[in-house]
């Protein structure tokens, strides 16, 4: 598209206050995800980005979605050198495309459909480019979207009706709503917006009787250990079981063993009677494995498996899982996601239409990956209890372990690093939980997004032919 048609775009920004919007959205998302009082934030970071929809140029779109999305990416994903070296500047540069891709949707959709058609298109342009990058392919990563921000202020926010992506769509179409009033009206309604926000996310927390006192429910209890010997299994097996002798469930890590469930472990719960989850490889070839979550019985036996339907990209990380299924276990239906698999709603909203009344998710998080990466990973199960109505127990390798209840609430942790640190608590099965309506939006919007950038293409392939 030629720069000159830029010109037309309606009240196009200039490429100073370009640079104040993206100073101001790079700084905002940095506070939202560092301070959870400033979660409320991430609603001026989505302004920003709508104002920066007004730039003259494609080329101008290009380069300030790339800066934001690296400077805002980048320092939250600081842990990808650790893990993968100089490649990480790959991966943040392609975290950033999106933002980019957001910028020249947008501002495209200024210039060829008008303010009103593009304000109505910019809410569903951001859930489809957010729901891809975090869904539809292979190097999917739901990380630092609008959604997880409010992980540890989900009080009031209807999560279980919106959803995570839900919440990224109406912040947007509120943003939209108040551009499309007049002049004097469009500041205080965007401020009233940022207000209500600030107090809803920050306003203090009412336990519900019917969930936090109800007699019963699951006693479980897990304790943390990072590639474990045998003896160092049962040693802290027999700890755990001294000190939380009401524990019916105990769980381990993924990857506790590197094979099947050893005998020596299955000899320990039939001497103890007690059921275990615990994460190993379940051989497919001489080669190849799933990562799978064993449960064994008190009486030995191995009563169900559960491989990882989401292998990690670019790990040894096992073949994907052949098929999701429930453990019908004596409390009730419970579904297990294998550490990474919680952060794909794809995974996740498997197990709930299956009937899952709890989640149980053993997760290997490498201690030397680093305080802020398993920080950010303990967002997601909040987020997923409050999306689904169901409790959540997260027993990872080395932190930060979690016992979610069925509004998001975290009733119990354990420490990051915090090698044979115990957790225990409570999982009260309630009725089955429901999804959220963003999974239909969620979708929906990802093919608006297509059909959007695809018409795009035509009138570019179009006048390339057509000078």
């Amino acid at each position: 598209m030629a720069d000159s048609k830029a010109q037309t775009v309606e009240d196009s920004i200039s490429l100073r206050a370009g640079l104040g919007f993206s100073a101001l959205a790079v700084a905002t998302f940095q506070l939202a995800y560092s301070f959870p009082a400033c979660s409320f934030l991430i609603a001026v970071y989505l302004w920003s980005l709508f104002q920066l929809t007004r730039l003259k140029t494609p080329r101008q779109a290009s380069c300030f979605g790339l800066l934001v999305g690296m400077l805002a990416y980048g320092p939250q994903l600081n842990f990808f050198w650790t893990i993968f070296g100089p490649a990480a500047v790959t991966l943040w540069i392609v975290l950033a495309f999106w933002i980019l891709m957001f910028l020249i949707l947008g501002r495209s959709c200024r210039v060829h459909f008008g303010k009103l058609q593009a304000t109505l298109l910019i809410p569903f342009l951001w859930t489809g480019l957010e729901y891809f990058r975090s869904e539809l392919y292979y190097l999917r990563f739901s990380w630092l979207n609008a959604g997880y921000v409010f992980s540890n202020n989900l009080t009031w926010l209807p999560l279980n009706v919106i959803g995570m992506y839900g919440m990224g769509f109406l912040l947007m179409a509120a943003i939209g709503g108040c551009a499309m009033l007049r002049a004097g009206q469009r500041l205080p309604a965007t401020v009233i917006i940022f207000a209500s926000l600030a107090m809803i996310t920050n306003a203090p927390r009412i336990n519900s009787p019917s969930i936090m006192d109800s007699p019963g429910g699951l006693q479980i209890a897990g304790v943390q250990m990072e590639f474990p010997s045998e003896s160092e299994v049962i040693v802290n097996l027999n700890k755990l079981v001294k000190a939380h002798p009401q524990a019916e469930l105990l769980v381990l890590s993924e990857y506790t063993f590197d094979g099947p469930v050893p005998e020596k472990i299955v000899a320990w719960c039939r001497y103890n009677h007690r059921y275990l989850v615990a994460g190993g490889k379940d051989p497919a070839s001489d080669s190849q494995y799933y990562n799978t979550i064993f449960v064994i019985a008190p009486s030995g036996e191995i009563i169900f498996k559960q491989g990882k339907c989401v292998p990690i990209q670019f790990f040894k990380d096992g073949l994907p899982a052949r098929e999701q299924k429930l453990w019908d276990s004596p409390w009730g239906k419970i579904g297990f996601c294998v550490c990474y698999d919680l952060s794909y709603s794809r995974v996740t909203d498997q197990l709930i239409r299956l009937g899952a009344q709890t989640i149980i998710v053993p997760t290997m998080d490498v201690v030397d990956w680093g305080r802020h990466q398993h920080e950010l990973h303990a967002r997601v199960a909040p987020v997923r209890s409050a999306e689904y109505g169901v409790p959540v127990f997260r027993l990872a390798s080395s932190g930060i372990s979690q016992c979610v209840d069925a509004t998001g609430c975290v009733l119990a942790t354990a420490p990051m690093p915090g090698d044979a640190a115990m957790i225990c608590g409570t999982l009260h099965l309630g009725k089955p939980g429901s999804l959220p309506w963003d999974r239909v939006l969620a979708p929906i919007s990802a093919g608006v997004t297509c059909l959007t950038t695809a018409w795009f293409l035509g009138i570019c392939f179009w006048r390339r032919k057509n000078p």
